[in-house]
């Protein structure tokens, strides 16, 4: 059994863990309500783009509007963007994303680049062997579109000059702080049939379809609006996946504290034990000791 001064030592050193996790669980708590905000500020208009985009697209022709809406018989290569954080200490926030996305691609019968957004991401995706293309770390804390559109214009770009015939992107999408649901989206070329954007980011209900004019021309307006929402998409993702990772580290921060209050608990009682001991075995010295003059 340890001594009582490693026990105390011990009891000291959780104790200084515990106030580590609770200050980084109040910053995440700080930091989770500002990205919800953030989230739900752009929502509104990643729908509003998705229905424009949809009706435009949706016309007669499709595959001749635009480059971007043209479904390639044969794919040869895939690009996958991943989405995850810069630090850890978030529970298993970074190692779900990239296991998802490992159980969602390594079974492809083509080879699979990767684009990492997420210093954790990116380390995690080259220990396992993967082929990554491009890194986006060290992004603000409340990015906005120009810091991210970067990673939409590559995606695009790799897209346009054949060097990959699909793109997905992987990301965590942020539902309430209790879960948060690792989802995959096919970014390139564009998807308009099934689910979209009106479903999956702000739930919208069916209703009767909007009528557009366009000014000056449908094929202006898609050079335009293509490019730009494909890199909305890859900042809407952003943006859930900021929020869901504050949320995962407050909630880890959280059990993290709770523990190391059990754990000082059970110290707590092993070192009374302890010392109990030590004092009861101090005074049968002292009782040994005066029997012992007293017998001479």
């Amino acid at each position: 059994m340890a001594s009582a001064r490693e026990m105390r030592l011990r009891i000291k050193s959780v104790k200084n863990i515990s106030q580590v996790t609770r200050a980084l669980e109040t910053v995440s708590a700080s930091k989770v309500r500002k990205a919800i905000n953030a989230v739900m500020a752009t929502r509104s208009y990643a729908t509003k783009a998705w229905q424009v985009l949809r009706h435009v697209a949706g016309q007669p022709g499709r595959s001749s509007l635009h480059p971007l809406l043209v479904q390639r018989d044969i794919v040869n290569n895939s690009l996958v963007l991943v989405v995850t954080g810069d630090r850890g200490l978030a529970g298993a926030y970074n190692s779900n994303v990239v296991r998802f996305t490992s159980q969602r691609f390594d079974s492809n019968t083509v080879p699979v680049k990767y684009i990492a957004v997420g210093r954790k991401g990116r380390d995690l995706l080259i220990r396992r062997g993967k082929k990554v293309i491009a890194d986006f770390s060290n992004l603000p804390a409340a990015p906005s579109f120009s810091d991210v559109s970067a990673i939409g214009r590559l995606a695009v770009d790799e897209f346009k000059a054949g060097k990959v015939d699909e793109v997905y992107l992987v990301f965590t999408s942020f539902v309430n702080m209790g879960r948060q649901v690792t989802t995959v989206k096919k970014l390139l070329p564009l998807e308009l049939e099934g689910e979209g954007l009106v479903k999956d980011f702000n739930h919208a209900s069916n209703g009767p379809a909007a009528a557009y004019e366009y000014e000056p021309d449908m094929r202006v307006i898609l050079d335009e609006i293509i490019p730009r929402f494909t890199a909305l998409q890859v900042y809407q993702a952003v943006l859930e996946s900021q929020a869901s990772e504050h949320a995962a580290r407050m909630i880890a921060m959280r059990n993290a504290t709770d523990n190391a209050k059990e754990l000082v608990g059970a110290l707590q009682l092993a070192y009374n034990k302890v010392r109990q001991q030590g004092i009861t075995n101090d005074i049968l010295d002292i009782v040994g000791g005066a029997e012992a003059l007293a017998a001479k």
